[in-house]
């Protein structure tokens, strides 16, 4: 279980790696483009030997959920039942479903299959079915702010270096330690960015009652490239993004696995 759990973080930071990877290459103008994990799952695709690839990823990505199922169950890491824990122990089951969506877009693509939509047509599909229901403005404005503070919350879990904690690191010496360190810092507050960005634009829906304006992660990156220095904001993010793929790979390699409460 706990060789599935690391493979998982290496599916999803192999995933995000190649987002932020695409990102630079637009910001450069080198050919690349803003996208998600389901067009990363494209791209993957229509690469040589992206069939195999498609499968280790998808039954990384299926470990990785089975990991956050239990986390959110389980509890091993003791979060506890209180408010804040069990708030946690939401994101950890939300996480996982998300996650299970995106596993199973790689399982079609690796045989041939795929819905063919982007997440951001699905994203204001729902927020669409949300609005027409009673206070249905209020609930996607709800969930924009929680949006919102998780990006916040991810900013400041990288400032104060909290993620350490769950880290064994040593077998490294001082320096590696710090290098790894930075730059998952820097990865964790760049998708804290990221989720500030897809947040405002939740909120945005929900005062203009109009679904179309939600984005997501293609949506976000876009819309940095638009803005006055753009080209320099998305490299700046996507070198965040390419950060946060090397952190899921440190956490692949040195996260200590707990599977009881």
């Amino acid at each position: 279980m706990e060789n599935f759990a690391r493979f998982g973080y290496v599916s999803k930071g192999f995933v995000y790696g190649l987002i932020g990877i695409l990102a630079l290459l637009a910001a450069f103008n080198q050919g690349g483009k803003t996208t998600d994990p389901t067009g990363a799952l494209h791209e993957i695709a229509t690469q040589p030997f992206g069939q195999i690839v498609l499968i280790l990823i998808a039954i990384g990505l299926f470990g990785y959920v089975i990991w956050r199922l239990v986390e959110a169950i389980k509890d091993p890491d003791h979060h506890g039942s209180d408010a804040k824990g069990l708030a946690t122990r939401l994101g950890y089951l939300i996480s996982g479903l998300v996650y299970s969506g995106i596993a199973a877009n790689a399982a079609l693509l690796a045989i041939g299959s795929s819905s063919g939509g982007g997440s951001g047509n699905s994203q204001q599909d729902w927020t669409a079915i949300v609005m027409q229901q009673p206070f249905g403005r209020w609930l996607v404005g709800l969930a924009g702010a929680i949006i919102v503070g998780l990006g916040f919350a991810l900013i400041y879990q990288a400032y104060k270096e909290k993620f350490r904690k769950k880290l064994n690191m040593s077998e490294l010496n001082g320096q590696q330690k710090n290098w790894l360190v930075k730059i998952s810092r820097f990865g964790i507050a760049a998708r804290g960015v990221v989720f500030i960005i897809i947040g405002f634009f939740v909120l945005q829906a929900a005062y203009k009652s109009n679904p179309n304006e939600v984005r997501g992660l293609d949506g976000a990156l876009l819309s940095l490239s638009q803005q006055p220095f753009g080209k320099f904001l998305l490299a700046l993010v996507a070198a965040g993004l390419v950060a946060y793929g090397i952190y899921l790979f440190v956490q692949a390699r040195y996260r200590r696995f707990k599977f009881s409460g």
